[in-house]
């Protein structure tokens, strides 16, 4: 059982990895015009905790006292900012 164990803490931590990564790469492309047309946090704000999030996981990892609250941020990103940035136009609107 100890494999079962090993291998199901190593799939959580792949990812919550690419989870905090994605956000992070994500969060870095966007225009950074869109997160205050949005009303979010600035970009360099959400580039900073997913960043910080990212590195959470990659130090500690995902069943760590700080790992829960960086899986959280990555997911706040990714279902709250992302949209919102996401779903604004670039440019004139003609």
């Amino acid at each position: 059982m100890a494999w079962f164990d090993a291998a199901l803490f190593t799939g959580l931590y792949w990812l919550a990895q690419a989870l905090t990564v994605w956000a992070f790469v994500d969060a870095v492309i966007r225009p950074s015009g869109g997160f205050v047309a949005a009303g979010k946090l600035t970009k360099p704000g959400w580039a900073a905790i997913t960043a910080l999030a990212a590195l959470v996981i990659l130090w500690q990892g995902p069943m760590s006292f700080l790992g829960l609250p960086a899986i959280i941020a990555a997911v706040v990103y990714l279902v709250d900012v992302r949209p919102a940035v996401r779903g604004l136009r670039r440019g004139n609107s003609w």
